[in-house]
């Protein structure tokens, strides 16, 4: 049986969390059987709705869960059995979850113009693009520092420190 690992992923709003995540599916998808998991706090998604992140997931190819305090909406790509679907969660090599910052996994911030410095503590990695002059900040040194647009870095990362579940 393959390992199954996850990785999580946060940062403030418009940073590029989603963009980030639906780059490194892409990239996974034709090796490894990838799922995605997005917080959806304020209970604000809309489905099936061009342009939308859910709707950008679900492209991917990907299984696909967003969750909010009201429900918990499932995207399959693949046909599923009633014991699949009850098993649903472990049908994934790579899990890719965005937000739920309590869950202890390790975690990629994503920031653009700026570093927020309170995600830092929740934090293994950051990803980073040329918008942020890094020595501006004080980074501690346990944390790692990505390129934002080097999806292939990120991926090695993932696959060096993400945790089995």
């Amino acid at each position: 049986m393959k390992k199954r690992v996850a990785v999580a992923f946060t940062g403030p709003s418009n940073s590029g969390k989603t963009t980030l995540i639906e780059k490194v599916a892409k990239k996974l998808i034709p090796q490894e059987r990838v799922a995605i998991i997005k917080n959806d706090p304020k209970d604000k998604a809309v489905f099936d709705t061009e342009g939308k992140d859910s709707d950008k997931f679900s492209r991917t190819g990907a299984e696909v869960v967003v969750t909010s305090p009201t429900r918990t909406t499932y995207f399959s790509q693949r046909e599923k059995s009633l014991d699949d679907i009850i098993a649903m969660i472990s049908d994934f090599d790579i899990l890719l979850v965005e937000g739920l910052k309590t869950l202890p996994l390790p975690r990629i911030a994503i920031f653009r113009n700026e570093i927020d410095e309170s995600y830092l503590a929740c934090s293994e990695a950051i990803a980073i693009d040329h918008s942020i002059r890094i020595d501006q900040y004080e980074i501690p040194s346990q944390i790692d520092i990505l390129d934002l647009n080097n999806t292939d870095q990120i991926i090695e990362w993932i696959r060096t420190h993400a945790k089995s579940v």
